[in-house]
Formats: C-alpha cells, sequence, structure tokens
C-alpha cells in the first residue's frame, strides 16, 4: 500500500497530462494542421510533373493578336482545332465557355467546329468540354455541342471545412455519380496506357460527403502551379489559332485549353504554394489534378481515432521517460521526439501519400513537457533540498564529533603525559629489579604509542577541519633526515636493524620542518616495524632542477600488489599476520601523504613481496 502511494504521488501528473490530451482531441485545430499538410505538399520529392501535359491559354495576348475577346469566334475555334486534331493529340479538354451562336456564320463554323471533333472522336474518342458552375446552374456548352461530351471540372475550395482559407487541396471525383473531368481525363490516358481504369472505390483517399453528394480526394502538387516554367509546357491560344508551332508538337500529348486573363479573378485560385496571393492560374491547377490521378497520387487521411491514439500512448510513455530523467535531458528528448514524429509524417507522406493528422501528436508532446518537467523540477528542489538539509545535519554532526575528538584527545595528553612521567622517575630514581624494570619500560612504550595516536587523531581533526597550516621556513631536508635517524636509533638497535644514508649535499628549501619531521620519521619508523631482526633500511636524498627527492627502502616482508594501492587511505592497514603483530592506528600513511601534498609534493610506493618496499617523496626545489 505505501509502495502504492509512493508510485501515485510520483506519477499523479500522469493523470492529469492524459486528461488534458483527452480533451485535446476534442478540437481539431485545423488552421494548424493546414499549415503542416502545406509543407508536406511543398516538400513532396515523390512526385514529378508530367512531360505529356501540354497548357493552351486564352489571354490578353491572344486577344490582341487575333482582335477579338474572349472565348473568340467559332470560326477562329476552327482554325484552332483543325491544327490541333492534326497532331494526333492522345486527349483535347476545353475548358472554355462557348457561347450559343448569334448569326448564320457563326452557326456554319460551329457546325464544322463539330464537324472535325466528331472526325477526330471517330478514332480515339478523346474530346471533352470541362464545364464550370455559376449562380444560375451548370454552364453547359452549346446545344449542338453538347453531343461531344462534357463534365463538371470544378476546383474544390476549402471555404467551409478544414482550414477555411479559399486554398484548394481536393480534388472532385464524382458528382451525383457522374465522374468529373479529371477522372474522365485521367481515365483516358490510363486506359491509353493499358493501366486499370479509376473508380471511386480504388482512388486511395477518396471519400463522399453525403451534403454535396460528391466523392472527393486530397490530390498531390508536383511543384508550384504558380510557376509554368518549372511545370507544364504552355503555348499561348493565337499561335496554333495561326499553325505557328512546330510539326508534331501535340502527338499522343494532353491538350487542355482554357482563359488565363490577368484582369479576370476567376482565372486563379490559391493554392499551399502561395495561400495569400492568387497567382496560380486555374489551368495549372487543373492540370495538376489530372496528372495526380494519372499517376495515382493521392492521399489518405489516417484516421483521428488513430492518431488521437498514437497521442496519448506517446504521452504516457514520454510522461514517464521525462520523469525518470533530470529537466534539461527531458527537454532534450522532447525535441528528439517532435523531431522523430515530424520525420515519420513527412516521410510517410512523401512514400506512401499517408497523411498523419500531425497537431494532435505534437501538441500532446508540449503538453507533456509543460505538465512533467515543472514537476520534475519540484521534484529535484524538493530532492536537492533535502540533500542540502542533510548535508547540514551531517556537517553539524561531524564538527560535534570533531570537537568531541579535539577535547577528549586533549583531555587524554595530561594523564598520558603524568603516567609517562612517573614511568621515567621510577626507572631513573628507584632502585628496580629486572622483571620491574621490564613493566616500567612497557608502561613507558605504552605510553608513547598512546601518545603517537593521540596526535595522530589531533592531526586528522585539524585536516577534517582544514583548521592546518603550513609554518614554512628555509631548511637543509637533510638536517631533518639526520635528526629522524637520531631520534630512531633505539628503535632500530633493538631489531639489530642498520641504518644507511646516502645523502648528497642539498640546499635549503622552503618546509614546514616538525610537518616533514613527521613524514621522515614515520616511513623510517615503519621501515623498522616492519623489517625482519638483522636486516637493513636506506635512507636517500637527491634533488634535480625541480625537485628535491628523499627515499626511504627497506628490505621486509613487502606489501602485496591488491594492498599497495590503499596503503594511503585512510585507516587502512595491510591484512596479513606480520601486520597484526605491529601496532599502529591506520593513520600513518594517511597523514604522510596529506603532509607531503601540503607542500605541493607527492608520494609513491613500490613493493615485491619477500624483497622488501620502498617510498620516494618529491618536494619542489625552490
Amino acid at each position: 500500500m505505501k509502495n502504492l502511494l509512493n508510485y501515485l504521488n510520483r506519477y499523479y501528473p500522469l493523470f492529469f497530462t492524459i486528461i488534458f490530451i483527452v480533451l485535446l482531441t476534442q478540437y481539431s485545430f485545423s488552421s494548424l494542421e493546414a499549415i503542416f499538410y502545406d509543407l508536406r505538399i511543398k516538400s513532396d520529392f515523390a512526385t514529378e510533373p508530367s512531360p505529356e501535359i501540354i497548357l493552351v491559354v486564352m489571354d490578353e495576348e491572344s486577344d490582341q493578336f487575333l482582335g477579338e475577346v474572349y472565348p473568340y469566334t467559332y470560326a477562329t475555334h476552327n482554325r484552332f482545332i483543325k491544327n490541333i486534331i492534326q497532331d494526333n493529340p492522345l486527349a483535347v479538354g476545353y475548358l472554355v465557355v462557348m457561347n450559343e451562336p448569334e448569326y448564320n456564320a457563326e452557326e456554319e463554323a460551329l457546325e464544322k467546329f463539330k464537324s472535325k471533333v466528331e472526325i477526330f472522336q471517330e478514332s480515339k474518342s478523346n474530346f471533352r468540354f470541362g464545364t464550370g458552375m455559376d449562380t444560375f446552374g451548370e454552364q453547359l456548352p452549346p446545344i449542338s455541342l453538347r453531343n461531344l461530351g462534357y463534365s463538371l471540372a470544378l476546383l474544390n475550395k476549402d471555404s467551409n471545412s478544414f482550414s477555411r482559407d479559399e486554398v484548394t487541396r481536393r480534388a472532385i471525383l464524382n458528382i451525383s455519380g457522374e465522374d468529373s473531368f479529371h477522372l474522365w481525363m485521367a481515365n483516358l490516358v490510363r486506359q491509353n496506357q493499358g493501366l486499370p481504369p479509376l473508380s471511386t472505390t480504388n482512388i486511395q483517399g477518396a471519400y463522399y460527403v453525403p451534403e454535396a453528394d460528391a466523392t472527393f480526394t486530397l490530390y498531390r502538387y508536383t511543384g508550384s502551379p504558380a510557376d509554368e516554367s518549372d511545370l507544364y509546357t504552355t503555348i499561348p491560344f493565337h499561335k496554333i489559332a495561326v499553325g505557328n508551332m512546330p510539326a508534331g508538337f501535340f502527338e499522343n500529348k494532353i491538350v487542355l485549353v482554357g482563359s488565363k486573363y490577368i484582369s479576370n479573378y476567376d482565372d486563379f485560385i490559391l493554392t499551399p504554394y502561395n495561400k495569400e496571393k492568387l497567382n496560380t492560374p486555374v489551368l495549372n491547377v487543373h492540370a495538376t489534378i489530372i496528372d495526380s490521378l494519372i499517376n495515382h497520387k493521392t492521399v489518405h487521411r489516417l484516421s483521428r481515432t488513430v492518431t488521437n491514439f498514437v497521442s496519448i500512448l506517446l504521452a504516457f510513455f514520454l510522461s514517464i521517460i521525462i520523469f525518470r530523467v533530470n529537466p534539461t535531458k527531458g527537454l532534450i528528448i522532447t525535441l528528439i521526439t517532435i523531431g522523430v514524429v515530424v520525420f515519420i509524417s513527412f516521410t510517410f507522406f512523401n512514400l506512401f501519400g499517408v497523411w498523419i493528422y500531425l497537431v494532435h501528436i505534437i501538441l500532446s508532446i508540449f503538453i507533456v513537457y509543460y505538465i512533467c518537467v515543472p514537476f520534475r523540477a519540484i521534484q529535484e528542489y524538493q530532492i536537492r533540498y533535502a540533500i542540502q538539509e542533510e548535508s547540514k545535519l551531517i556537517k553539524q554532526v561531524d564538527r560535534l564529533k570533531q570537537n568531541f575528538i579535539s577535547l577528549m584527545s586533549h583531555d587524554l595528553k595530561t594523564p598520558v603525559a603524568r603516567i609517562s612521567g612517573i614511568a621515567d622517575i621510577l626507572k631513573t630514581q628507584h632502585r628496580l629489579n629486572h622483571d620491574q624494570s621490564m613493566l616500567v619500560q612497557k608502561i613507558s612504550d605504552a605510553t608513547k604509542e598512546l601518545n603517537k595516536f593521540i596526535t595522530s587523531i589531533l592531526d586528522l581533526t585539524k585536516i577534517e577541519s582544514r583548521n592546518i597550516t603550513l609554518n614554512k621556513e628555509s631548511k637543509d631536508i637533510n638536517k631533518i633526515i639526520e635528526a629522524s635517524i637520531d631520534t630512531l636509533k633505539f628503535d632500530a638497535n633493538r631489531k639489530s636493524i642498520k641504518i644507511e644514508k646516502d645523502l648528497s649535499p642539498l640546499y635549503p628549501i622552503e618546509l614546514d620542518s616538525t610537518l616533514i619531521n613527521r613524514v621522515i620519521s614515520n616511513l623510517i619508523e615503519n621501515a623498522i616495524k616492519y623489517s625482519g631482526e638483522g636486516t637493513s633500511v636506506f635512507v636517500k636524498s637527491w634533488d634535480d632542477e625541480t625537485w628535491v627527492y628523499v627515499e626511504i627502502k627497506d628490505n621486509g616482508k613487502g606489501i602485496p600488489e591488491e594492498d599497495l594501492k590503499h596503503i594511503f587511505e585512510k585507516f587502512y592497514r595491510v591484512k596479513n599476520d606480520e601486520s597484526h603483530k605491529v601496532k599502529g592506528s591506520g593513520l600513518g600513511l594517511y597523514l604522510v601523504k596529506y603532509f607531503v601534498e601540503l607542500h605541493e609534493g607527492t608520494i609513491a610506493a613500490e613493493s615485491v613481496v619477500g624483497e622488501g618496499t620502498t617510498f620516494l617523496v618529491k618536494l619542489k626545489n625552490m
């Protein structure tokens, strides 16, 4: 139960996060998603414009050249269609609003136009009018031309759905059971290429809207339709009308004929490439839709249910990860996750035409970060605060311990000194027999050992409280070595150990003579303690331009390799039978190393079991 409460206390922000994300999925954020969708359209590298599509434009240039106005006379269209069909194009799409003839000459020209198209259709059946819509309904061709074939060629704008920004992103495939102009043209081309025909049931991403009684699909652009030079070959209407074109120019091509008047607002449309500037010709978008259908490059929108599930699942796992790392790593993981999600989304769109609804996933990741990271930071602060408080308490306890040890050590020094003094009086002022002398000597030796231990403890408390300072003076280290040897000669003689010295002449250096005396004495004393009877201890000194060297070597039992790396640690003693026979606190070498390093020097030890141990002290030569 306690573990469960701890778990809930740690991860309860996760439940708030999931609730927020579930609420988030109730909103579409279409305007924001449209930005990501259009970015994918612009970065689509998997689609290329077809070189088989040629656009014929009726514009101000053609008006001026022909001396006519849109939609031109049937006589002009008669000449135009004659020059087109003689090149045997694959298909001709007429996206022109043709008027009823008003006089006999126009009726005769219309009949000639119709006759040429019918002859053309007998061979390939590849002519089609694309009609539009106005307030009165469908803009049908003249009555006598309707049997040539016509289909609605409407461009859908996102005005009442999705982003509601009047941008065209989806194509109309079927209206009231009739195929659209774009689907009719695409199937004609696919049939000629030996490809299976398309229908509303086998087009990727096709969906039916009952309110419009129409089937739609999202289509993919092959590039910016506003930039004609990079997409489809474009030629002015008047050049074809007068036959100013190379022979075979339209052979096996898809020819789309339509208007592009700068002064006519309806001849241009907004696309994902230019959502603010109305500069994309409608004719180019018709070509893009047909091209997309021919190559089956439409878009399948992944179900919102799937993306919502992914959002919640991703939020759950990301929350757990963020709660297990520090805030900085949490930010890095969040940014990497967003990058991976965006990369996968763009890759699926480019390679498979699958549209993953991205906004909910990214917003979910941000919600996870902005909820979980502050909670994680609070937890980090609480942990840090607890550590600081614990550290303060430890320091207080440590200070009390140091004060206690210091006071205890000082108080112990006085009775130890008295015991030592009484032992000296007994030895010098009273006649003692042999046994009594031995007992008094043991008392004297024990007080010396206890005094050394107390001194080591006092030094340790000074070190831990950072209360030890150097009293440097210019001193010849050889004199310190000789003084230490003289002090320890009695101990060496008791074990028949010979201390041999090789001291090179040295200049005085700056050092604390008391501490360095402790260093040299400790090392020589250890060499005597751990060497067998009748052995030798060697003490050598020399210098160079940088260092003064002191080497102390014995030929005792040696130190095993696994122990050698620990001998300078506090309270560490080598664990063997020989070491247990020798009294010691385990602080000597720790203090030696500290005192040497306090002088900015170094100490190193080498040892071979059964041959002996060598200590090398290096002090700065200055």
